[in-house]
């Protein structure tokens, strides 16, 4: 474990590969978990706005569970979260041409019809935050099976977590944490030589 500004950041988010690879695991993190994506408090209304910009796009089970549940609904395990259709797939997922899950928030995004491009857990993953009282940390958490194709692509392109994901990271914490991020992965590099 390395520290920087008070965060806890394992070791393996510097020292793994990962690609996402969404030929083969098809987006399956938009469907495979315990809840829908976890939210933090000052994502609940851009969700909400940005509801309103694809309801038309959603799926007639996506519709349901909103009107059912709300826009987002909450987790004992994991807090605010998106909703999930019948525990599966996340009411903001769709499915493209090629049978990839991917996401109409981040598809209106791209659009340039908002600036909130995803919930950010949904765009750090496969680093998951755990907070608690006394302490945050970031841990390299893909899943075993369905990364598997990730983790190779990632060995085959020798690209980092940290460097896949430079972008949410940025987003998340800042140019600087990210910069930080850079130098010990360096260092460690170089005792190694």
């Amino acid at each position: 474990m390395i520290i920087i500004d008070d965060i806890l950041i394992s070791d393996e988010i510097l020292d793994e590969e990962f690609v996402c690879n969404l030929e083969k695991c098809k987006g399956g993190c938009c469907v495979d978990g315990d809840a829908g994506a976890p939210l933090n408090k000052d994502e609940l209304k851009k969700v909400k706005s940005v509801y309103k910009l694809i309801k038309d796009q959603l799926s007639p089970e996506a519709l349901a569970e909103i009107k059912r549940v709300g826009t987002h609904t909450t987790d004992e395990d994991f807090g605010y979260v998106t909703p999930a259709v019948n525990g599966g797939i996340c009411v903001y997922g769709y499915t493209d041409g090629a049978g990839i899950v991917k996401c109409l928030i981040e598809k209106a995004y791209l659009e340039g019809k908002t600036d909130f491009k995803k919930p950010i857990s949904c765009h750090l993953y496969p680093i998951r935050e755990t907070k608690n009282a006394t302490f945050m940390a970031l841990n390299y958490q893909p899943r075993q099976l369905m990364c598997a194709p990730a983790c190779s692509l990632g060995k085959k392109l020798g690209v980092k977590v940290y460097e896949f994901l430079k972008e949410p990271l940025i987003r998340k914490y800042g140019e600087e944490f990210y910069k930080a991020i850079e130098k010990v992965a360096e260092m460690k590099r170089i005792d190694r030589v």
